[in-house]
């Protein structure tokens, strides 16, 4: 799973919720009513993505960005942020290219 990091430790997410009008609980409601599944996001994962302090997620899944944002009819960029690609390898062949006969 692609897990996304939340903007401005959160602070984009709350300014959106007042500028809706809207708590924790009223979004994780509006997050059923735009999944699919009916599911959404609860309250207390809510309460993570968009709170501050040490029980702050600092990093959600896809899938609670999307319906979070979607709740609230915003756009998931300007509160998300892809993870960085790591561009770490690890070498498993000698310097000729021939795979190690071990």
């Amino acid at each position: 799973m692609t897990d996304l990091i939340r903007k401005g430790k959160g602070k984009p997410l709350r300014d959106a919720m007042r500028r809706h009008g809207v708590t924790q609980a009223e979004l994780a409601a509006r997050t059923q009513e735009v999944d699919i599944r009916g599911q959404g996001v609860s309250v207390a994962t809510v309460v993570k993505v968009t709170g501050s302090g040490r029980t702050a997620a600092e990093k959600c899944r896809l899938r609670t960005a999307w319906l979070i944002t979607t709740a609230m009819a915003e756009p998931l960029q300007d509160h998300f942020d892809m993870p960085s690609v790591s561009t770490d390898t690890v070498e498993r062949c000698n310097p000729h290219g021939d795979s190690d006969p071990r």
